[in-house]
């Protein structure tokens, strides 16, 4: 879609929402994969479970409930803080700031806000090694949803809320398609951020460039762009 016809599509857009892992770092610095582990972990010692158990446990709970700390909390009680700062506990050195998105985030009119399944301390983290602290009006975490995951439509009604925001004039950013079918319902629009496409009908969008599709949203951007199709 050209530059000036995304900004018509999103003129509306006064809240921008961010997902933080594996959206706002790209999935090659593989941080999940240190927060699997330890999850895996966590379970195993939790439960008494050997590990590929423990494994295919948090896997289940990921499908069934949202995230492995729901499906913990629904089956066994889990008290979530200390999970959370035990799974989250992990290495940031393969992250680095990057000023092209710096710019592009920071320069969207209106209020902008990362909405995570883990923890805000842990986005308030990877944030900081990204180079984007202090360009986000909030930060909420699994914790400001009720411990409701994403994609229940509850974990996104309870952070609207929160904010003042209204879903018809926002904008989200995810790379698991799965969260991006309530907000869509709710009325928002949607941007499948991953590097392949997965077409489904509540994905109005995809990219695989963040910074460059956030850039065309911008007023300067789209004029530019209709200036450089004229004849």
């Amino acid at each position: 879609m050209p530059a000036n016809q995304l900004f018509t599509a999103f003129s509306h857009v006064r809240l921008w929402i961010f997902d933080l892992d594996n959206t706002l770092y790209p999935p090659e610095a593989r941080l999940f994969d240190q927060i699997e582990a330890r999850m895996t972990e966590w379970v195993s010692k939790a439960l008494g479970l050997a590990h590929a158990d423990a494994d295919r446990l948090r896997r289940d709970y990921w499908a069934r409930y949202g995230t492995t700390l729901a499906g913990l909390m629904a089956e066994h009680g889990v008290e979530p803080h200390a999970y959370l700062d035990e799974v989250h506990a992990i290495s940031l050195e393969h992250l680095e700031p990057d000023p092209s998105l710096r710019r592009a985030i920071a320069d969207l009119p209106g209020r902008r806000i990362v909405h995570t399944n883990g923890s805000a301390r842990h986005a308030e983290r990877v944030l900081e090694a990204r180079g984007l602290s202090g360009i986000f009006d909030a930060v909420y975490g699994v914790e400001h949803a009720g411990f409701r995951p994403k994609p229940e439509p509850a974990a996104f009604a309870e952070v609207l809320a929160r904010d003042g925001g209204r879903a018809e004039e926002a904008a989200i950013f995810e790379d698991d398609a799965r969260n991006l079918a309530a907000p869509h319902a709710m009325g928002m629009r949607t941007v499948h951020v991953a590097p392949l496409p997965q077409p489904a009908p509540h994905i109005h969008h995809h990219t695989d460039d963040l910074p460059g599709f956030l850039a065309s949203l911008t007023p300067a951007r789209a004029e530019s762009a209709s200036e450089g199709a004229r004849p």
